[in-house]
């Protein structure tokens, strides 16, 4: 099979609806890249077309496992076997009052319902959270040892725990910033820009990976330029 041919069939074995699989994702693949030339009605479409698609998608997967199992079969259980869940009407009422914003004139009744997510969800998870990113943080920096393991892991756990302390101590306000003080400080900016640095390169990395993801689709799977 010659490339000319592979380029509109496919592999030899690939069947013609991957074919038109591999067509449609490389079109809409060199539409999104196309932003980078500058705004175009192809991106415009590709961007449109991908909203949409992933707004379908999700409102069918919340139907399903959200709203039909948790609120309209517990309402409705019909022949199901299930209970019938009177208090269940309550988070319903809640969804409709989310709907009213798109009326002008009841569209303050959405905010009881916005208050009610936005307390309830920092209630839940404000113990998870203080657990994981506070609690945890400390315990682990408390237990460092630092003797034992050797030479370097003598030194990464003083750089750990010099981070820790300079950090907290660039974010204590009370007092102004002057002498030791200061200079811990100062410590403590040395270790946030070089978190914050890490942490960007980790997500550049994250996004060329997408990159060479794409690239070796279209090279390999849809161009047969690679193998």
């Amino acid at each position: 099979m010659s490339w000319l041919e592979a380029f509109f069939t496919g592999a030899e074995g690939t069947s013609a609806s991957l074919v038109w699989g591999y067509w449609v994702a490389a079109i809409l693949t060199l539409c999104i890249y196309s932003f980078l030339y500058k705004d175009n009605p192809f991106y415009k479409f590709a961007e449109s077309l991908f909203v949409g698609i992933g707004a379908a998608y999700w409102l069918a997967m919340i139907y399903h496992n959200t709203l039909k199992p948790k609120l309209f079969i517990p309402l409705f259980p019909g022949d199901s076997g299930e209970p019938f869940l009177w208090y269940r009407i309550f988070p319903g009422i809640l969804a409709v009052f989310m709907l009213l914003r798109f009326f002008p004139k009841l569209s303050w009744l959405s905010r009881w319902a916005l208050a009610f997510i936005v307390g309830m969800y920092a209630a839940v998870n404000l113990t998870g959270f203080a657990q994981a990113d506070f609690v945890e943080q400390i315990h682990a920096t408390m237990r460092t040892p630092l003797a034992g393991g050797g030479p370097l892991a003598l030194i990464l756990n003083l750089i750990a725990i010099i981070g820790v302390i300079s950090v907290l101590i660039y974010f204590f306000f009370s007092k102004e910033h002057k002498g030791a003080l200061g200079a811990g400080a100062k410590v403590g900016i040395w270790f946030l820009m070089v978190a914050f640095g890490a942490s960007f390169g980790y997500t550049v990395m994250g996004r060329v990976s997408l990159l060479i993801g794409r690239m070796t689709f279209l090279l390999r799977d849809w161009l047969h330029v690679i193998d």
